[in-house]
């Protein structure tokens, strides 16, 4: 999926410190990457014709990770590299076809969590051409995923 331990980093950290130290601070120490209005095409959906036609999904992701190595090493191995973050994402959101976007939302969580550097998440994934026969802007479901109790927010 692109998001292995070294090259899902956004920068490194050569100073020696061991990654495990980084991947185990406190919340309060934690910092966020986020990616957002990531657009990717998918053909999920209950209705036939949404597997059929396809519609764009919009993609936001808040990753709570510790950027103290990546900074002081400026090294993208050592933090989640938000390129290959995107590529995962969007892999997915073009792969197998689920009925719901909360099937789709927790799918990009567990891969995204497979970085043991993540240590908390929130995932929405949006559906701006859903088929409601309302006047809507959007449509969304939110999901977390934490590694311990004390990292969700």
């Amino acid at each position: 999926m692109g998001m292995s331990r070294n090259s899902a980093s956004g920068r490194s950290e050569s100073s020696g410190a061991s990654s495990a130290v980084a991947d185990s601070s406190p919340v309060g120490s934690l910092d966020t990457i986020t990616l957002t209005g990531l657009r990717a095409f998918g053909r999920h959906g209950v209705f036939d014709f949404e597997r059929e036609n396809g519609q764009e999904f919009v993609i936001d992701l808040a990753l709570g990770v510790s950027t103290k190595r990546a900074a002081r090493t400026d090294d993208v191995a050592d933090t989640v590299h938000y390129g290959e973050l995107a590529e995962t994402v969007v892999a997915i959101v073009g792969g197998e076809p689920v009925n719901l976007i909360e099937t789709l939302a927790h799918r990009i969580a567990d891969a995204v969590m497979q970085d043991e550097r993540v240590r908390f998440l929130a995932v929405t994934v949006h559906k701006p051409q859903a088929p409601i026969p309302a006047q809507f802007a959007d449509v969304a479901v939110t999901v977390h995923a934490a590694r311990d109790p004390e990292a969700r927010r």
